[in-house]
């Protein structure tokens, strides 16, 4: 039994001290109505992706998979088992646009209560417990449907310690979700990761959002309307000069089938295999494995609550 900070895992909970090399966000399963005849949805190419991380150096991924996005958390533990890489899950909501409005209204009435049993029961019938909760900003702002999933977030953090991983779209907006996650809805600054922020690099806005205190995620392999491998040693240069060196997270964000290694893509191991030797030439080999090891084993760490009962008891 792990006392102290843990970070939850589909096996259970763990010490961070034993996370090791960790992909801080990509996706094993993925659906969306966005991405047609692009789903991860198989068991046997996730495991191939596990093995192939594995295989490259990799102990760990953070599924950064929301509610009824198609986690296949019955398959995680598995998965996590039978390839030897720990697998954190997640709760959460995304944009509204990855759902029919069906589901946005069946789940709307109970979010956070919904987040903080998949938290600290499990996700569906499975027994699978979620370690972390994922949200999404919008391009620029944040619509009515962003702010009330923050909302939700915000309530179950305050009853769990779980961290909330932040979708941002395109990489922007991260100072409007600080603003009203860790302003108007009081959440501890160490408790968000703002994702995607390779995909903006505004080092003014790097800087900010590191001295409020959260964690960033620089996530996902370069695309050619996306400033991102070839701007981010400078980005990640300016943060460590800074003071920051210890809030940058690092991962993959594999989203289609055709971006699995396995299916001929960058997939998971691309993240260990080409992106970290390329960091490391720009910034040291000890920079870039905190980068993976450290940061990501305090970031998703938690002092996990019991729930709703207990934090209004």
């Amino acid at each position: 039994m792990v006392t102290g900070p843990a970070i939850r895992t589909v096996l259970g909970d763990l010490s961070p001290a034993d996370l090791g090399v960790c992909n801080a966000h990509d996706h094993l399963f993925l659906r969306s109505p966005q991405l047609p005849g692009q789903e991860l949805a198989d068991a046997g190419a996730a495991a191939a992706e596990l093995a192939a991380f594995r295989a490259a150096g990799g102990a760990a991924v953070v599924q950064w998979t929301p509610y009824g996005m198609g986690r296949g958390a019955a398959e995680l533990p598995r998965l996590a088992r039978e390839s030897g890489v720990t697998v954190v899950a997640a709760t959460g909501l995304h944009q509204a646009a990855h759902y029919t409005p069906e589901i946005v209204a069946r789940v709307r009435p109970g979010l956070a209560e919904l987040f903080v049993t998949e938290l600290t029961e499990g996700i569906g019938g499975t027994g699978t417990r979620a370690g972390m909760i994922k949200v999404a900003g919008g391009f620029h702002g944040l619509d009515p449907h962003a702010r009330y999933t923050m909302a939700a977030a915000a309530e179950a953090q305050r009853a769990t310690g779980a961290a909330i991983g932040v979708h941002l779209e395109l990489g922007t907006g991260a100072l409007d979700v600080l603003e009203l996650l860790c302003g108007q809805l009081a959440v501890p600054p160490d408790r968000v990761i703002l994702g995607h922020l390779n995909r903006s690099p505004d080092l003014v806005v790097h800087r900010a959002a590191a001295e409020a205190g959260a964690y960033l995620a620089f996530d996902g392999p370069s695309r050619a309307h996306h400033a991102t491998d070839w701007r981010l040693p400078e980005a990640l240069a300016a943060l460590a000069e800074a003071g920051f060196g210890d809030r940058i997270l690092l991962g993959g964000d594999t989203t289609t089938a055709a971006a699995r290694s396995v299916d001929g893509g960058p997939g998971m191991p691309h993240l260990l295999r080409r992106h970290r030797a390329r960091l490391e030439l720009a910034l040291g080999a000890d920079l870039v494995i905190r980068f993976l090891t450290d940061n990501p084993a305090r970031a998703f760490a938690a002092e996990w609550g019991a729930g709703m009962a207990a934090a209004s008891a």
